[in-house]
């Protein structure tokens, strides 16, 4: 059986040790990406390194890894709305939310059906070219060290699709986050869950 659980930067230490004390003695397999603790009574966890690789392969080096304070910058966009902001040491600097009216689906057919199309796809052009000018005004100059983005796929490669935005394209790491139509609550914990460590959880049969 497995689950997943997730553990603020500040509280990774703490948890490492814990783990040890529930199981056992711990052994490490470190890798850039991914730390694996295996314990004596068979219990074991996959750490994924965030805002790979890690350059220092130890316990001691992820700790200190997940505490460097970085520059985070957080982009959302949707269909009905976009957020961008920019986090220091999860601490909310700059940020902008917005949202843009995008047309429903309808159910008529023919020329009716066609013409909602083309409403749809002209209101989520305007919604995308809003989020772009915010993701310009509010990232690109943030000298950011790392992006997390979230919401629409799709969405998110037609924003950073755009010139002024191509060295911020360079810079997006996981994870992708789902998130609802951004508002200023839903950025804020997006910034919190882009910094959070992901643990995968395994136990012995």
């Amino acid at each position: 059986m497995t689950r997943t659980v997730h553990v603020a930067p500040e509280r990774l230490d703490r948890w490492l040790t814990g783990f040890g004390e529930r199981h056992g003695e711990v052994v490490y397999d470190v890798t850039p990406t991914s730390v694996t603790l295996t314990a004596e009574d068979g219990e074991s966890a996959v750490v994924t390194v965030p805002f790979e690789p890690l350059a220092e392969l130890s316990r001691a080096g992820l700790v200190a890894h997940v505490l460097t304070e970085r520059r985070l910058g957080v982009l959302l966009v949707r269909r009905g709305g976009y957020g961008a902001g920019v986090f220091a040491g999860g601490k909310l600097l700059d940020s902008k939310v917005g949202s843009r009216h995008v047309q429903g689906t309808t159910k008529a057919g023919g020329w009716s059906q066609q013409r909602y199309a083309r409403r749809r796809d002209n209101q989520a052009r305007e919604a995308f070219a809003a989020a772009t000018e915010v993701a310009v005004r509010i990232l690109a100059p943030a000298k950011l060290d790392v992006l997390v983005c979230g919401g629409d796929r799709r969405a998110v490669d037609t924003v950073l699709d755009d010139p002024r935005l191509k060295e911020l394209a360079g810079l997006v790491r996981p994870p992708f986050l789902g998130v609802p139509d951004p508002k200023q609550k839903v950025l804020e914990q997006a910034g919190a869950d882009a910094r959070a460590i992901r643990i995968d959880l395994s136990q012995s049969e």
